[in-house]
């Protein structure tokens, strides 16, 4: 029985972490401070939604790092199974960063609103949310595809939020044209709008994260993936009880097999060797305990 898992992140995915690390924090400081810029310069509501949100960017990005910093260190003797779990924990502090900044964008934007809001000049401001949505764009590209090649949920959260960044200044963009040739409260309108964007990003993160750290099963279609993955194992007669558990990011397979009780010992555990294996070659699995019980148990 391992009481230590040997998992770690080898080297390129260290070098990923690190580049995906560098590439948010360095973006959002300069969206940052471009938007607060454009957002005292213009007056705008939808860009000072916009810049709060850019802010929060930075604070969590300082808390991601640390997260997924602790989250690769090897197991140890008060971390025995590793500690994957800092990881999911990192992204759901991300969601709280981000409802605030939800919360603070929904105050101002119907504040303005009450006052009637303001017609908006089309001034360098506009070229300040463009730049914004090319930037985030570029962010949102690396970042989720660093996230997919090495199941990072951080990296994923980090991922969602740059898109969700890209909606909201697209929102701020469309808001100040609108105040400027249609009517002034155009602006506080995309103002709100960037709010419950980010309230929805931060309800679709919170769920995913809560659920590594809570202990949620697999759902059917990964389920369905494990016991497709040993099918084909010679000797396997049939599962007949499988447990799945998140432990942080990834998953913990517990299962029973069957096999023929007539074969040796040593024929028996290398069946389970072959299982076990296959499982934990899959992306999504850290451990696997396989049980094996002769046809006719269960």
């Amino acid at each position: 029985m391992r009481l230590i898992r040997d998992f770690e992140p080898d080297g390129q995915s260290k070098i990923l972490f690190r580049r995906a690390l560098l590439v948010t924090l360095a973006g959002n400081i300069l969206l940052a401070g471009i938007k607060i810029a454009a957002a005292t310069a213009s007056g705008s509501t939808a860009i000072y939604a916009d810049a709060i949100n850019s802010v929060s960017d930075v604070l969590y990005s300082l808390l991601l790092i640390v997260g997924l910093v602790i989250s690769q260190r090897p197991p140890d003797i008060s971390h025995p199974q590793g500690h994957s779990r800092f990881e999911p924990f990192a992204a759901l502090v991300v969601t709280f960063s981000m409802a605030a900044a939800g919360i603070e964008a929904l105050r101002m934007s119907i504040e303005r609103a009450m006052q009637g809001g303001a017609a908006i000049p089309l001034d360098a401001s506009l070229l300040a949310l463009v730049l914004s949505m090319l930037i985030k764009t570029g962010m949102y590209m690396l970042v989720y595809r660093i996230s997919r090649l090495t199941e990072s949920p951080g990296l994923g959260a980090a991922a969602k939020d740059n898109l969700s960044d890209v909606i909201t200044s697209l929102a701020a963009f469309f808001g100040i044209l609108g105040s400027y040739y249609l009517h002034p409260l155009f602006d506080p309108l995309a103002g709100l709008l960037v709010a419950l964007w980010i309230f929805k990003a931060v309800y679709s993160t919170a769920k995913e994260n809560l659920g590594y750290l809570t202990g949620a099963g697999a759902d059917e279609n990964l389920r369905s993936a494990l016991l497709e993955s040993i099918r084909d194992v010679p000797g396997l007669d049939q599962v007949h009880h499988i447990i799945t558990e998140y432990v942080g990011p990834r998953l913990v397979v517990e299962m029973h097999i069957n096999v023929d009780g007539n074969i040796t010992l040593n024929e028996a555990h290398d069946i389970c060797d072959q299982v076990t294996a296959k499982l934990e070659a899959l992306p999504q699995v850290d451990r696997a305990y396989v049980h094996v019980e002769p046809l006719g148990y269960s």
